[in-house]
């Protein structure tokens, strides 16, 4: 696992969160609810967190720095206008505080801003030292597709992508691994590979999947559930989701058929077992019941879902360690889910 394994949040007046106070378990956490309930906010402050705290490996960490590395990484991870557009809008001015508790580390990174600040927070804790492990964040979409000369034209032009994005092409850049751990590597990616039918490559910054008896296949003419399992495989190449790390993925679902979103998430679920601390946001039924099913057997200490729905003051989160234990039925994109396969099921057959 992590280092310093993330092990509770608490935010209030920061985007959708009027107030939440959340604990995350070591291993695998599911977020779920329904759109513009905060799944992806959260997702984003916590990786926003993590990859401050990652990036100032090579600085002195302190509170002045900490208060305009972590301002710009809310703003380019975020996109608002202005940093003071992610406080909770309220009449009036409201101020933002979010605290993020890390496992081994006895100060909390804490800090606050409000709703005029533009590139500056008051940090009011900060962890005496680095993270040692890296954040990733895998959008709805896939990245090696685009990848070609993403990354020169994120850094060269003005353009409408987040910085999770560029981030994370950036780790998908990272040559593979050689000696004595390229071959935990391998054993961890032989079950994905054999989903995929083949081997991920790179050649002149092109990825490619190799498949068996058909050569080399130019990753854009590759499915796109093939293509986010091959963001996995390479991100495991190299080392930074190896036995380690920590993974943010905004609903996998996206665009996938359920055979292939059942594959996905046996991925999941494998890396989580492997030590990646994963984060996942969704409003797939299936998904939800398949990383339910997976997780059964690690213990509730390992597995956590989240369930986030928006009331009249901001949206709110109630948390257990499995679904049979949390009361999804707030959440509407679930309960119709729910609600269908009860009418499937108790329908007369020739109505079908």
């Amino acid at each position: 696992m992590p280092t310093h394994p993330i092990r509770a949040l608490r935010a209030s007046s920061f985007g959708a969160f009027a107030h939440v106070d959340l604990e995350f378990a070591s291993g695998l956490n599911v977020i779920v609810g329904d759109n513009g309930a905060g799944k992806s906010q959260l997702l984003k402050v916590l990786y926003a967190c993590t990859a401050t705290l990652e990036e100032s490996r090579d600085g002195a960490l302190s509170k002045t720095t900490l208060s305009r590395t972590l301002a710009s990484k809310l703003v380019g991870t975020f996109k608002p206008e202005s940093l003071g557009r992610l406080a909770n809008r309220q009449r009036g001015r409201a101020r933002a505080e979010v605290r993020l508790k890390l496992g081994g580390l006895k100060e909390h990174l804490a800090f606050s801003f409000a709703t005029n600040s533009r590139s500056e927070v008051v940090v009011a804790s900060a962890p005496t030292r680095s993270l040692e492990d890296t954040p990733v964040f895998l959008p709805s979409r896939e990245l090696l597709s685009i990848y070609p000369g993403f990354v020169s034209m994120y850094n060269e032009r003005l353009l409408e992508f987040d910085e999770t994005w560029k981030d994370t092409a950036d780790l998908l850049g990272r040559p593979p691994l050689r000696g004595p751990r390229s071959e935990a590597a391998r054993e961890l990616l032989a079950p994905i590979e054999n989903l995929l039918d083949g081997r991920v490559s790179e050649v002149g910054g092109r990825f490619y999947l190799e498949q068996r008896g058909l050569g080399n296949l130019e990753m854009h003419l590759v499915a796109e559930g093939q293509r986010k399992l091959a963001m996995i495989v390479r991100l495991v190449q190299s080392g930074t989701l190896l036995q380690r790390g920590y993974l943010f993925w905004d609903e996998p679902e996206a665009n996938l058929n359920p055979s292939t979103l059942r594959a996905v998430a046996k991925v999941i679920d494998s890396l989580a077992r492997s030590g990646v601390q994963v984060f996942v946001a969704t409003h797939s039924v299936f998904l939800l019941r398949e990383l339910s099913l997976l997780g059964a057997s690690s213990g509730a200490s390992d597995y956590m879902i989240t369930g986030l729905a928006r009331g009249p003051e901001g949206v709110v989160a109630a948390q257990a360690g499995s679904i049979q234990d949390l009361d999804l039925s707030y959440i509407r994109a679930l309960e119709a889910e729910f609600e269908q396969a009860d009418r499937y099921l108790t329908s007369d057959s020739s109505a079908i």
